[in-house]
């Protein structure tokens, strides 16, 4: 039987990095999956497929640009789903090779088999081939989830269909059903109005996505009831009647029955437990197939460890990479320190929402006093060229420290700005400590590592600076005010890069200075 320091059982975004993770530190290392592919739900199934499809649909139905050049523009009129899965069955290639790649290269054995608990040490691996047994120091479960479904929905992958069935549909529906009004219904839903499909959304709670703010949900509402899409909210689903030849129908608590061709359940996913025999581990799931770990994402078991979506919210996969890191660093005794409050979000509605910190709601109930800053995307001249004036940029920041609470969007543009902007913020967190407070040359250990120029500077400010301006009655300090900015050296001998997102990250990090004490 082989002896590993490391055993992570998942190779989706949070197995992959715990793995990756404990190689780079000089660690023996085996990650073990079920499928024949590796990359699990995020790759094969969910989040690569389903954001490369959205991004097919905008470039096809030429969504962006039909404030320039009017509803009916087009770069394909008959658009089928056999033209979105092209796309993304090539992005699903690519992203297999890089991720083999990756795991190649650090020396990770790779096992293509079902992996389930003989002992909280022991790890049995059945396959097509036969059974093996490992030995483990230390385990990473990062198995992922699996659709929810119920007895009141006949899913059969044509009618009726669960979200990782979508790319399977052989023709666009004239009309879609969407059942559930989280982040998967909702991303789709998106979509298929994008296309000119005619979506219902049926959602029990009152609003949509509650964890996000409730000014920027309400203007995503906005725009889908714009595109058509029928909002049923505080609606719950009875059942599902499917007439072949005649599409489906949905009967719905309130006597209500709705008509479509297509009905997508999307409500919630499930974790992929049932095959590990946590029992014998000495673990438990809940009725959902979440483990519960605590900070650490460890579970009752000290080298046994839980991270991504089947430990529950955010089930993000830039978060599941995260998790997988720190995990990873926790059960080999590495001194890595992060901070999950402070980790982003990022939904792909149309347009997108992103989010980083907490919510007027969160705030309001904590009793925090906040003020708040917008700035719209209209009022931006790059709104304008784009025909593209959907969205705003909402910052919330402490009224009495000025300590930044909150920073939220929704707009595609915004997002990029908002990622760039937190880049800069961690860079100036990192570089406060070597920040000179003369009035000389104050602010130049800050200018000089990060190779601020005037446009650069002069840009993040108008676009960061107008938010908060009308929210506060001060200035920048002094010696802020009289730091002359000017390229660095690379800069100067490479203007390649003032197009590039460096010179927002960096306009945007200057621009921090302005709204943080």
């Amino acid at each position: 039987m082989d002896a590993y320091d490391l055993v992570v059982i998942g190779s989706g975004p949070a197995g992959q990095r715990a793995a990756i993770q404990a190689a780079k530190s000089g660690k023996h290392v085996a990650l073990v999956e079920r499928r024949e592919v590796i990359g699990g739900t995020c790759i094969n199934t969910g989040t690569i497929p389903s954001k490369t499809m959205r991004e097919a649909v905008l470039h096809l139905s030429g969504f962006q640009y039909q404030g320039i050049y009017g509803v009916n523009y087009r770069v394909k009129d008959q658009i089928t789903m056999a033209d979105l899965s092209f796309r993304v069955q090539q992005v699903i290639k690519n992203e297999l090779d890089v991720t083999q790649a990756q795991l190649f290269r650090n020396g990770i054995s790779v096992f293509t088999a079902e992996a389930s608990f003989v002992d909280p040490h022991t790890i049995r691996m059945a396959s097509s081939r036969g059974e093996s047994t490992v030995s483990a120091g230390s385990v990473v479960i990062a198995t992922g989830t699996v659709p929810a479904t119920s007895a009141k929905v006949p899913v059969n992958g044509q009618t009726v269909v669960l979200s990782d069935q979508v790319l399977q549909l052989t023709a666009l529906p004239k009309t879609l059903i969407v059942v559930g009004g989280g982040v998967i219904g909702v991303e789709y839903a998106c979509m298929f109005a994008a296309l000119g499909v005619r979506v219902v959304l049926i959602e029990k709670r009152p609003r949509l996505l509650e964890f996000a703010d409730a000014e920027i949900v309400e203007a995503l509402c906005y725009h889908l009831r714009d595109h058509r899409v029928t909002l049923r909210l505080n609606e719950e689903l009875d059942q599902v009647d499917d007439a072949p030849g005649e599409g489906v129908v949905a009967a719905l608590r309130s006597r209500k029955r709705i008509a479509g061709d297509v009905l997508l359940y999307a409500v919630g996913r499930q974790g992929n437990v049932e095959s590990l025999q946590l029992g014998a581990a000495g673990l438990e799931a809940d009725d959902r197939g979440r483990i519960p770990v605590d900070a650490e994402y460890r579970t009752k078991q000290q080298h046994i460890y839980a991270v991504g979506d089947v430990i529950g919210f955010p089930s993000l996969a830039s978060v599941s990479m995260e998790q997988g890191r720190v995990a990873a660093a926790r059960a080999l005794g590495l001194d890595l320190h992060s901070k999950p409050g402070t980790y982003p979000y990022g939904i792909y509605t149309i347009p997108e929402i992103s989010f980083i910190g907490r919510t007027e709601e969160q705030l309001t109930d904590e009793d925090v006093p906040y003020e708040v800053g917008l700035a719209y995307y209209r009022e931006i001249a790059r709104g304008q060229i784009r025909g593209d004036t959907t969205g705003r940029l909402k910052i919330i920041f402490h009224r009495e420290t000025r300590a930044l609470l909150g920073i939220h969007s929704g707009n595609a543009q915004l997002y990029q700005q908002q990622k760039d902007f937190l880049a800069g913020v961690v860079r100036v967190r990192r570089l406060r400590q070597r920040l000179a407070v003369s009035a000389k040359d104050g602010a130049r250990p800050l200018v000089e590592p990060l190779g601020l120029h005037t446009d650069g500077a002069a840009r993040g400010r108008r676009t960061i600076q107008s938010v908060v301006q009308s929210r506060r009655g001060r200035r920048p300090p002094a010696a802020h005010r009289r730091a002359r900015l000017r390229r660095c050296p690379a800069q100067q001998a490479d203007r390649s890069d003032r197009a590039g997102p460096d010179r927002n990250t960096r306009a945007a990090a200057q621009a921090f200075e302005l709204i943080t004490p």
